[in-house]
């Protein structure tokens, strides 16, 4: 009897620090999460040190897939806006083995499409003219299958839109039909609901200003 008591008192501790720890994990992530938000965190340097609280948030809770998404996605961004293209290719491999983390957790998921279509985008931004016939189709190819994994995700069609507004004609731009894909993109976040309160849900701002600026 006594050790029947010593095990349920052993399980009843194990399940409340699991409690406390989820908890703490949600907390630090939906906070971290709505800094994204901000225009004072889209700075490069701000980025990248978000990246780096993702990232630690991540080897302390290794069961989800979140964590790795959004330090990729931290990393990438602020990849995409760095003026110094020698380090655009570092931080893009970094965000591939947040990516490769994330993926072995979530399989199959449009989320880590559109992350790694931006990867490949801004690998083609460190030298267009030498890069763009490899990085411009795999970058399309990876919204594609985003697209085959959830057709309702908006960010999908926002970055297909977005490729084709700045895409040269000549190179199959089309200002028209990068217009036509943001209107979608807008109509999918209107209906759009995330699987978790951590599932991202970025880019309808984004939407909305790059459709005014074609229109």
């Amino acid at each position: 009897m006594k050790r029947i008591f010593l095990s349920l008192l052993l399980i009843a501790g194990v399940t409340t620090a699991t409690m406390a720890q989820s908890s703490q994990y949600q907390d630090a992530m939906t906070k971290n999460i709505s800094d994204l938000d901000s225009s004072s965190t889209f700075k490069p340097d701000v980025l990248q040190q978000k990246a780096n609280v993702f990232e630690r948030i991540a080897n302390a809770e290794k069961s989800q897939w979140q964590p790795y998404y959004y330090a990729a996605y931290c990393n990438i961004m602020s990849a995409l806006m760095q003026q110094d293209k020698s380090k655009v290719d570092a931080m893009a491999d970094q965000a591939e083995n947040d990516l490769t983390l994330a993926e072995q957790l979530s399989p199959k998921n449009s989320e880590i499409s559109c992350i790694k279509s931006l990867i490949a985008t801004a690998r083609l931004t460190v030298n267009p003219m030498e890069r763009a016939a490899k990085y411009g189709p795999m970058a399309a190819q990876l919204l594609e299958e985003g697209k085959a994994f959830n057709p309702e995700n908006p960010r999908v069609y926002l970055l297909q839109g977005q490729s084709l507004i700045y895409t040269p004609e000549q190179f199959g731009g089309s200002k028209e039909g990068g217009k036509k894909l943001l209107e979608l993109a807008l109509q999918k976040y209107s209906t759009f609901k995330p699987a978790t309160t951590l599932d991202p849900v970025w880019g309808e701002g984004y939407a909305k200003g790059l459709l005014s600026n074609v229109k």
